[in-house]
């Protein structure tokens, strides 16, 4: 216990470790709570697409000198009004179009960089993120990203749930089941935005999907999800962060494996219990 504690008090002596540990938090937090509507209403795979899209946009604004963020964010959210859009107006079905968005993005990522500033480092730390790539403004914007996360589900609890579940219950009860769903896709798009500069365009997906999917797997109703999602979510990247400052090993990649890790660990539970007799309800039975 007391050379984990010296451990960690020197870990928090670097300030770009002390940034990326609250960034880092706060992001796998909101990523959290939003990846349990995502995955029930299967649009999980949009954190994938917009992070490409997000790639696509900071290869753009770093070839032409231009502020990371004020660029990418605008953009990202606007892709993800878009798929939004298409899933629920076009003939082309939601994962066809996060598809057709992804890889488009990344190619036109890719050809920028090459042709410009060349295919260096940057890159490297955009597709698999860096821990030293986080500062004072992203703390600052993570910190009220997880509040306007947290209050949208304290306060709107019951229509989150509604609209996850049955949109059109949701309208006949005058839920205005749109803006919902705009609102989830831009806290979504931000989130996605701060996170991949640490966890990479690759694997920033991870934080959204794998917290909800592990819940799932032993918890009752959507409120429990809720909670053990983001628990999950916010000890899964404080081991895997740990594990990457011991071993100097990727962050993106340590926290994805710890996720990893925690899911078999869930499931072999879930399969134990089911054995023994003891069936969870699914989550979508109940609120």
């Amino acid at each position: 216990m007391y050379n984990l504690f010296n451990m960690y008090r020197e870990m928090f002596s670097y300030t770009f470790m002390t940034r990326a540990v609250v960034v880092g938090v706060l992001v796998s937090l909101c990523a959290s709570l939003l990846g349990v509507s995502l995955v029930l209403k299967r649009y999980s795979m949009i954190g994938d697409g917009l992070s490409h899209v997000g790639f696509g946009t900071l290869a753009i604004a770093q070839s032409f000198k231009l502020p990371p963020l004020e660029v990418c964010i605008p953009v990202v959210v606007a892709a993800a009004f878009g798929l939004l859009r298409i899933s629920e107006n076009s003939k082309i079905k939601g994962d066809a179009a996060i598809a057709l968005i992804s890889t488009g993005s990344l190619a036109v990522g890719v050809m920028v960089m090459s042709k410009t500033v060349g295919m260096n480092t940057d890159v490297c730390n955009y597709m698999f993120g860096s821990i030293l790539a986080m500062n004072v403004k992203d703390v600052y914007l993570s910190a009220g990203l997880s509040i306007v996360v947290l209050a949208m589900f304290v306060l709107f609890y019951n229509k989150i749930f509604a609209v996850t579940f049955d949109e059109n219950f949701a309208r006949a009860t005058g839920a205005r089941v749109g803006a919902y769903n705009m609102m989830i896709a831009f806290l979504t798009a931000v989130t996605i935005v701060l996170g991949m500069r640490m966890m990479g365009a690759l694997l920033i997906s991870s934080l959204i999907i794998f917290p909800a999917l592990t819940s799932m797997r032993l918890c009752k109703n959507f409120r429990s999800v809720i909670i053990c999602s983001a628990v999950v979510s916010v000890l899964c990247f404080m081991a895997g962060i740990t594990i990457s400052y011991v071993y100097a090993t990727p962050t993106g990649a340590s926290v994805v494996g710890v996720n990893i890790i925690i899911f078999l660990i869930f499931r072999l539970i879930e399969l134990y219990r089911e054995r023994g007799g003891v069936l969870c309800k699914n989550p979508e039975s109940a609120g």
